[in-house]
């Protein structure tokens, strides 16, 4: 099974945005993001959050997740 980690803390420190307001951008829970940001890997993820999260940051999906194992 893969291995991703999503590039949450990367961007919002690129623009200087704190986790709090990259979830109410997303209109995702604090808890999620704070969560994904914690893990050093995953194995799986709500895609919705994932889409949501980089349409926030105006990247692509695949600039946003960061592939660890496959």
């Amino acid at each position: 099974m893969g291995l991703i980690r999503l590039r949450i803390r990367e961007f919002a420190e690129q623009r200087g945005w704190t986790l709090r307001e990259v979830a109410e951008r997303a209109g995702l829970n604090y808890s999620t993001v704070k969560n994904y940001v914690q893990r050093d890997a995953m194995t799986m993820t709500d895609y919705t959050a994932i889409r949501r999260l980089a349409i926030a940051f105006d990247v692509s999906i695949e600039d946003l997740v960061e592939i660890l194992e496959e």
